[in-house]
């Protein structure tokens, strides 16, 4: 019996990264798993080859109503909703604020935090009346510090940092187990959109200083467990080399 044997598991932004490594290894412990993204082709192709316990969503988590039909498609497919994923993020576009695109910079804050707070509003109820829950927010270390040319990463990320605070708050006497995974740089394609700038620090990281999508992929799959609760309501860093010890992570 796999880890999470009977559970289902919504991932958004799961088209590629960490969303794609978090559905395959969820799948590979049991779950049921419901890939979101907008990159429809994408997320099919993988549903597909994970097999019959997947199932592709076309989802703008910018979009409450596209959330909410893929929170719903869980509950029609495979009879609940156990845990939500909340990883859909962009980075682009980069720019000095003075320079912003304003369009562009409110897009981002429409996917990195009112996605979240989307997820969060779709999946909370489900869970709460089913009697519980998990609930991992995707954070970042640019939640916590500034850094030229994010201005809207990491507004965004701070304030959905905070509203997964909040959603512990509400939700942890009703069963929900809510709490952010802030993973450090990944070998993904953001890395890549993030070292074409060539802004900040993080622009001139080699490729070889980001870790694969699989270890936050193995966090998160931890983070689902009892073993997890003394972080119910923490944000979790990878970057912690006593969390990399206990998941048996490193170089």
């Amino acid at each position: 019996m796999g880890t999470l044997s009977g559970k289902t598991a919504l991932i958004t932004g799961a088209s590629r990264g960490i969303g794609e490594a978090t559905a395959r290894l969820f799948a590979a412990e049991g779950a049921n798993v419901v890939l979101t993204a907008r990159g429809i082709d994408d997320i099919r192709r993988i549903a597909a080859e994970i097999g019959p316990q997947a199932l592709a969503v076309p989802c703008d988590v910018a979009d409450f109503a596209q959330v909410d039909t893929a929170v719903q498609a869980a509950l029609s497919t495979f009879g609940g909703l156990d845990i939500l994923i909340g990883n859909a993020g962009v980075i682009e576009p980069v720019s000095h604020l003075a320079d912003a695109d304003p369009e562009g910079w409110g897009r981002a804050i429409d996917i990195n935090l009112k996605g979240v707070f989307h997820g969060m509003r779709a999946a909370m109820p489900v869970m709460q009346s089913a009697g519980g829950g998990t609930i991992i927010t995707i954070s970042s270390g640019a939640a916590h510090s500034p850094l030229e040319g994010w201005s809207h990463y990491c507004s965004s990320k701070a304030g959905a940092a905070m509203l997964t605070r909040c959603a512990d708050m509400e939700g942890r006497d009703k069963g929900l187990r809510i709490m952010g995974l802030s993973p450090g740089t990944v070998a993904t394609q953001m890395q890549r959109e993030i070292k074409a700038t060539g802004i900040n620090p993080v622009s001139q990281l080699d490729w070889s200083d980001h870790i694969p999508p699989e270890w936050p992929a193995q966090c998160l799959l931890w983070m689902c467990t009892p073993d997890a609760d003394d972080w119910l309501g923490q944000e979790i860093s990878l970057r912690d080399e006593s969390i990399r010890k206990r998941l048996g992570l490193s170089r």
